[in-house]
Parts: structure tokens; sequence; C-alpha cells
């Protein structure tokens, strides 16, 4: 058998693709600027367009019927217009137009010029400024995941900002813009090298020069905004996937489940709109103004339309953050794709979800849907966490069958045992059932949960901490023990008289929480111990941080090529099928 490198041209061998991981620096996107400070510029050209309108609008119609236009009665002799074609000053003007666009444009060149990014081994990372210099570097053995986001006016001509998610506050590298193309070539080569594989996957070679080294900036942009008009009609990130491994939402459901959470926000507002009106509309009637009602109506219009504006808003805002949503199976960890104008494709390599929770409404439970968060490291700050595109990063399934959700659990907890899913399911999600085998909250202690006390309490096996909890908004989260970062037991005055402990199981911020409450105080004690010990073993036999590196040891050991379908690495090294 040869290998890729004693191949000859004549065997049509693919040519290798560009790598810019040779520990070179390399430049960005030559519209860069333009989308980073640029769109700023055509905002203000916009508002001078915007207060100039009356006068455009007067010159358009002077071309065609000028005895119909007065501008000398409309504008004051104080007009700068009028003071500069009064004096012949036209030409200055324009100059000096001319003369803050070539400064601009000079400006725009020096920094693209100025910020590079670098691919080595062991780092990414970006350096910028003229005259305050910066670099952030990002080490690849902490990777978090790769995010690969389009705003929509970046996509039109085929460009991405790509994020690599560190393992701190603030410790995002970004690196905005590339071409499409190109940002695909560097998130593979991130988590190439993130994974501990030194060999290229699909014949490629670490350290070759980009095929597009010596390809001019036209050829550049011309080929970025074919991609992007490509993109927006077929759609992206799915092309290096099985399609049988694709997870996607019908768009009907999507749009039926978010429609039902957009009922809570109505009533929600409903019940401030008519309080309000409760406490307003006797104030105004008070006086016994027979015009009274005029300001009646104008409460109820006034209060009313930008309540149901928020509603539907909000609800737009989710939908159309979740359309086109896909989940697949990759050799670089779980790739999850959304959004329908702004498209976000997130690559999560194996062992950087801390902890997985499915949820289901009371209103979703007629349909049989149920949606998964997941708490993972975002790199970003406490106040940048709290945004709503920094929430969406925990959602790895808006709404789902029971189906999708085996499937979703399969792909983000891959080293689930099977003798575990009797737990995540019928005395999990569905439970609890007849002997069930979960520690519950105990009957003296109800009153803490009265409504779904007998379905709060826990489990722990060798893979993972259990937390079951909720009856209108049912949960169960599940810790993979390898991950758990700390656990506590505590007791308060009124916990010790009736002999109750609750626990918390500590993970990185997110929407998880992994409480439990009114456990006996005796078993919560031996359950923490038992995790303790639990916890310890998983710990040893986690190979997440380099999950390819066993892997293509065993490949080279073997003699064989590398893998080009969806294999990965379970716990112990050893390959497995996604």
């Amino acid at each position: 058998m040869s290998t890729p490198a004693e191949s000859t041209p004549a065997q049509n061998v693919p040519v290798p693709s560009a790598s810019l991981a040779d520990g070179e620096w390399h430049r960005l996107h030559p519209l860069t600027p333009l989308f980073k400070g640029g769109l700023v510029l055509i905002i203000v050209a916009g508002v001078v367009l915007n207060n100039f309108r009356d006068r455009i609008i007067f010159w358009a119609i002077n071309l065609f019927a000028p005895e119909e236009v007065h501008v000398d009665e409309y504008y004051g002799a104080g007009d700068p217009v009028d003071w500069v074609m009064a004096n012949n000053l036209i030409l200055v003007a324009l100059l000096a137009v001319l003369g803050v666009l070539i400064v601009l444009i000079l400006l725009f060149w020096m920094v693209w010029r100025f910020q590079e990014f670098r691919i080595s081994d062991e780092h990414v990372e970006v350096r910028k400024g003229i005259i305050f210099r910066s670099q952030r570097r990002a080490p690849l053995d902490r990777v978090q995941g790769v995010n690969l986001t389009r705003p929509f006016p970046a996509r039109l001509i085929g460009l991405a900002k790509l994020e690599v998610v560190g393992a701190g506050t603030d410790a995002n590298v970004p690196l905005e813009y590339l071409s499409t193309s190109k940002a695909e070539g560097v998130r593979s080569d991130i988590l190439r090298l993130a994974s501990g594989a030194r060999a290229m996957r699909r014949g490629e070679t670490p350290g070759a020069q980009p095929a597009t080294a010596s390809a001019t900036m036209r050829s550049q942009l011309v080929g970025s905004m074919n991609h992007g008009v490509n993109d927006l009609i077929g759609g992206v990130d799915l092309a290096d996937v099985e399609p049988e491994s694709v997870v996607k939402i019908p768009t009907g459901r999507l749009v039926g489940s978010h429609l039902l959470t957009g009922v809570l926000w109505f009533l929600f507002f409903l019940v401030i709109y008519a309080v309000s009106l409760g406490f307003t509309i006797p104030v105004i009637l008070s006086d016994g103004d027979p015009d009274a009602w005029i300001g009646v109506v104008a409460i109820i219009f006034g209060m009313g339309i930008p309540f149901i504006i928020a509603t539907v808003a909000i609800t737009w805002g989710q939908i159309s953050k979740s359309l086109r949503y896909s989940i697949a199976p990759t050799p670089d960890g779980v790739r999850i794709t959304y959004g329908l104008f702004t498209t976000v494709t997130e690559t999560i390599p194996p062992g950087r979800i801390f902890a997985a929770e499915v949820t289901q409404s009371l209103l979703w439970r007629p349909f049989g849907w149920w949606a998964i968060k997941i708490n993972r490291m975002s790199g970003k700050s406490a106040s940048q966490q709290q945004s709503s595109s920094a929430q969406q990063f925990n959602v790895v399934l808006p709404v789902g069958t029971r189906a999708d959700v085996e499937r979703v659990l399969a792909l983000i907890l891959p080293n689930l045992p099977a003798e575990d899913l009797p737990l995540v399911w019928e005395h999990g999600i569905l439970g609890p059932q007849a002997e069930d085998p979960y520690t519950s909250l105990e009957r003296r202690a109800w009153w803490r949960r009265p409504v779904s006390w007998k379905r709060h309490g826990l489990a722990v096996t060798d893979f993972a901490l259990l937390m079951r909890r909720g009856q209108v908004w049912r949960k169960l989260a599940v810790v993979p023990l390898a991950r758990l970062q700390g656990i506590s037991v505590s007791q308060g005055p009124i916990d010790r008289v009736q002999r109750v402990a609750w626990m918390k199981a500590h993970s990185v911020a997110g929407p998880i929480l992994g409480e439990v409450v009114g456990i006996d105080s005796v078993t919560m004690m031996a359950t923490m111990h038992d995790i303790a010990q639990k916890t310890y073993a998983a710990t040893g036999r986690d190979q997440s941080h380099r999950w390819a590196q066993h892997v293509h040891v065993v490949e080279n050991a073997a003699g064989g090529g590398p893998s080009t379908g969806s294999a990965a690495a379970d716990a112990d090294g050893e390959p497995r099928e996604a």
C-alpha cells in the first residue's frame, strides 16, 4: 500500500489542501478592516445622507422642474452647502472628501498589515496594533472548542469569523475575518493539533505551504464571494460529514415549539399589561373629563403595541437562531450548526462537555419533545455570558423527539455505558418507575419540593452523577465524573432537625445547576464518599485532553493510513465509531 507521499500524479491523488499550521505568521482577509470598523463609516455616511435628504430632493427636482422649487426660501443664509456653492469651493470640498477617503483607506491598510496570526504545534497566537501592540495566545491542549461565525453581511461575500475558545475568563482568541474555505481549514488544523495527532487527516502534510499563497487580492475576493453565494443556497458545514449521521430539526416542529414558548411570554406580558391598566385607567377616569376616553385609548394602544412587538421579537429571535439546525459527529468532535441569516458553527472536542441536561416543559409533553443543554467553558467574561448569543452556545438540541435526544446524547456523551441507559430514560427522564434506583427526597422534607418531591433525587454510576428533578419542567442532569469540579454537602438548622442535607455538584458556569435537597443526611454522606472514589477512578481513565493521540499511534504502528470516516477516540484511547 502506498502512502500519500509516494503517490504520483498519474494516480489522480487529490492535491493536498492548504495548511496554515506551519508556525509562520499569516495575515487575515484584506476586507477585515471594513467589517471591523468600516461598517461604522457606512452608518455615518447614511446619517449624513439622511441629513441632506431634503437638499438632494430639491436638487433632483430642480433638474426637471426648476420653477417648482424654491431652495433659497427653505434654507437660511447660514446653510454651509449654500456657502460652499456661493464661494465656488465645490472643488475644494470634493478634494477634502477625497483626502479623507485616502486617509481612511491608508488606515485600513495599516490595520490589516499589522494584524497577523500564527498556528504552531502548541499555540494559536494573534498580534495586532499599530501604536499599542497586543498579542493573545491560546495553548492548544486547553482548547475547549472552535466556533465559526458567519455574520450575514460578511457571509454575503464569503467571509467568516473564527473564535478559538479557551479555558479561562476572557481567554478566547478571535480570528476575524478569513475566507470561509480558509477558516474551515484553520479550524481543522487547530483541532487536529489540539487532539494530539501529528499526521494530517485525508493525506494532508503538516507544514505544507498554502497552495494559494501567490493568489492575488482580486482572486481572494472573487473566490470568497463565490463561496458566500454557494453557502446561502446550499447551507454550510455539512459537506464533510456522513449524511445519515446528521441530526436535523424539521422547520415545522421548531417553529411550533417556539410558538408554544411564545405563549408563555405573551401571558407574562398580558399579566403586566392588565395590572398596569388596572391602576392607570381608574386614575384617568376619576377626573370626570368627557374627553378622558382619549387618554384611555392612548394608554391601551400605547402599552399594548409595545408588548405585542416585544413578544413577537423574542419569539422570532429564538426561531431565527435555531433555524437550519444540525448536529453531526466529526473526527474532531461534535459539530453544531444553526442560524438563518447569521450562521454559527461550533465544534466541541471530546471531553469538553462538563454536564448535560435533558429538559421538557409541560407544554411540550403532549408532543413528546425535549431539549438538551450543556455546561461548557465559553472563554467569555461573566457579563458576556449573560447575552442571548452566548447562552445559545449552551443549547445543543433546541427541540427533538426521543430518538433525537438519544442520538444527541450518544454524540455529546459517547462513553455513556449501555447499562446506565435505564437510569437515564426509564428511571430518569420518564421516571420514577417501579423499584426506583434513585435516592429520592425524604417524605418528611416534601415541603421543599411540594409538586416534584417524588421525582427529586440522584443516582451515581461509575461514569456519571445523575440528578433528576422537576414536575412541570422535567429535568435530568448528567455530570460525567471525569469532568466534575467538586461536590459540597450542607445542612442548615432546619435540615439538622429533619436529618436531611442538600448537595451541590460544582461545574463550570452554565444553565445546569446540579443541586438536590432533602436527602437523608447519613445517605448523603455515604453518597458523597462514593462520588469521591468514583471520580478519582474516572479521572484516571480519562484521556480526552489529547483525544486522537493514541488513535494515530495505533494507526501508524499498524501501517494503515489516516482514517477518513467518523472515527474518534474513547476514554481508553481505542478507536470507536461515532
